[in-house]
């Protein structure tokens, strides 16, 4: 079974981020980038699969410039066979995303696509709902389990009040949640090794998608400042000041 797995190049995690002065997006000059997180569960998930068998070949797709380079090989030296990188100077929309990954996965016949739920650095949370809706495959999103067993796949996911089980046949899309596993580190043969794995370098054009922007992003903006608290005597002064906001009745 081959396993198809998108991964984003985003800014760190544990970097603050900085708006740009004329307020037009995210400065990301000079700034440490690193593979998405969830995507990072999403190729933990699909090396899990093939160690126990159940996967044959696991592709890493990123779609963005060149230094997304970086993220895939980050991804082959995890334990992924191969990679496909499709270039992108600007910024690609999660409709865009979708339609090139379904090109790729027409042209790539995996059983099973895993991808994060969603990419921390824009939150949309569409790419993998939009790509189960073009294929017309079956998905199971935010996955905190995942069990593949013949032709089907079984997905945990996390609802309000407790867990959701849902089983539907392959091809299936799954998106990753946090709970799902603990992503491994690469080690430094593993690294070396990934130098050497085969990376496609391919266009949107290539697939005959037109990846134009639908979406204009006006301003961005840093959130506002966090007031700062207020200290009261006792707790009569806290019920008086919690009535006046209407907190408390």
């Amino acid at each position: 079974m081959k396993v198809l797995v998108p991964v984003k190049r985003v800014l760190d995690y544990n970097v603050k981020p900085r708006v740009k002065a004329d307020g037009t997006g995210v400065d990301l000059a000079n700034v440490k980038m690193s593979m998405n997180p969830f995507d990072e569960i999403a190729v933990e998930e699909a090396i899990r699969l093939k160690e126990k068998g159940v996967a044959t070949e696991i592709v890493v797709v990123s779609i963005g410039e060149q230094k997304a380079q970086e993220t895939l090989r980050t991804a082959l030296a995890m334990g992924a066979d191969r990679a496909i990188l499709v270039t992108a100077e600007d910024r690609v929309e999660p409709l865009g995303v979708a339609k090139i990954l379904k090109a790729i996965a027409d042209e790539e016949q995996p059983q099973l696509v895993i991808l994060g739920k969603q990419a921390i650095d824009d939150d949309n949370n569409q790419t993998g709902q939009m790509l189960a809706g073009l294929l017309g495959w079956g998905q199971g999103t935010f996955a905190s389990k995942v069990e593949v067993s013949g032709d089907s796949v079984t997905v945990t996911r996390e609802v309000d009040g407790g867990l959701e089980t849902d089983k539907f046949k392959l091809p299936a899309i799954v998106t990753t949640d946090l709970r799902l596993n603990e992503p491994r580190y690469a080690s430094l043969p593993n690294i070396m090794k990934a130098k050497s794995k085969p990376l496609a370098t391919k266009t949107a054009a290539d697939y005959g998608v037109d990846v134009a922007p639908r979406v204009k992003t006006l301003k961005v903006v840093e959130p506002g400042k966090r007031q700062a608290g207020v200290k009261v005597a006792d707790v009569d002064e806290l019920v008086m000041k919690l009535k006046a906001m209407g907190i408390a009745k």
